[in-house]
């Protein structure tokens, strides 16, 4: 019954495919009331700014915010602690909450810890509640979801820095919050998948540690990691011939890397985590849409390379046909398998075929 729960929760939530692009079933750019949730229809008016009786992909943001809002705690989820400081004293963007299962056993959980999206310029851990949903359903296992520094807070390796802090925080403070130190998973989507891998791939490079909160001397090592479509080379990301310096200062997310021509070559080997890769690496689930504008199928392949290489355990499930975003229950049904493979020392057969998306 748990992993019929997760499987019916999950589509809605691994997949990464923006809500609208759901709902938008005849794929007209707009969503008529018809397409629209009954609970969201009585909202319409107030965020139909046009007044045109649909819904743009912006004017539909507005009212999910409404509707998150209103509908509180996802079911099934029991909230233990939100805006954690992980840090101590630290900015506002170093925090993380806490999701349980709704009937928490009694021994220590497993964690999968939730890196959001949205090219290190946008995104708020706000979107780890609907993971926290399929994943907590299952009662097998508890989530974090975190922020780390945008952009417009701090260069690099601000981000990493973050998240290595927070995963030391949650292992330093395991049996206070009733999780398994040993049994941390990490699992993210674009620029999440990107900080994902990194921390995969770079345990112990003092560089990428760095010294931000009580437990620096806490192991940030994960046990697995499930990346979507993340970069995983900038140096290669443009294609062969491409110049970084040139293209960073074109693409506004890019100058995560910084603004020198020196800095931004550097931290492109730095921040990939292709460049970290070796045989005490985590074991990988890359999933990544075939027809990727965004961020190119190759940086899956690089990486799923490299780790083999290292006889390192990869699994990259090619999504054919899929952009930047899909949704798929067979891909659930593999995700689930690698949890509990190594989270929960639960045997089970991972298939790498790749997955055609309608």
């Amino acid at each position: 019954m748990r992993a019929l729960l997760f499987l019916i929760l999950a589509p809605a939530c691994f997949g990464q495919a923006h809500i609208f692009d759901q709902i938008d079933t005849n794929r007209d750019g707009k969503v008529t009331p018809a397409e629209l949730p009954e609970q969201a229809r009585p909202f319409m008016a107030l965020v139909d700014a046009n007044g045109d009786g649909n819904l743009s992909k912006q004017e539909f943001e507005r009212i999910a915010a409404v509707v998150r809002q209103l509908q509180g705690p996802a079911a099934g989820v029991e909230t233990d602690e939100r805006n954690i400081d992980y840090v101590g004293d630290g900015h506002e963007r170093q925090r993380l909450d806490l999701y349980f299962p709704e009937k928490r056993p009694a021994e220590p959980l497993p964690v999968v810890v939730y890196i959001h999206g949205g090219a290190w310029t946008m995104g708020n851990k706000r979107e780890g509640q609907r993971y926290a949903e399929a994943i907590t359903g299952t009662g097998e296992f508890a989530v974090a979801s975190i922020n780390y520094r945008l952009v417009q807070d701090a260069l690099w390796p601000a981000q990493i820095h973050d998240c290595k802090a927070a995963i030391r925080f949650l292992r330093a403070n395991a049996e206070k919050y009733g999780i398994d130190p040993d049994r941390i998973a990490v699992m993210g989507s674009s620029a999440g998948g990107h900080l994902a891998a990194l921390l995969g791939t770079s345990n112990g490079e003092k560089d990428l540690e760095g010294e931000l909160g009580e437990f620096v001397e806490t192991s940030s090592k994960v046990q697995a990691v499930v990346n979507f479509f993340g970069p995983t080379d900038f140096e290669t990301f443009y294609g062969e011939g491409a110049d970084i310096v040139e293209m960073s200062r074109k693409n506004g997310a890019i100058k995560l890397l910084g603004m020198e021509e020196d800095e931004i070559r550097k931290n492109a080997r730095l921040a990939s985590p292709v460049h970290w890769v070796g045989r005490e690496d985590a074991p990988f689930l890359t999933a990544h849409g075939t027809s990727d504008r965004l961020v190119p199928f190759s940086q899956a392949e690089q990486l799923d390379a490299a780790l083999d290489k290292a006889e390192v355990e990869s699994h990259l499930i090619a999504m054919k046909g899929a952009g930047h975003g899909f949704q798929s229950a067979e891909l659930n049904r593999r995700i689930k398998t690698f949890l509990d493979l190594h989270l929960r020392d639960v045997p089970g057969e991972i298939s790498n075929e790749p997955i055609r998306v309608r």
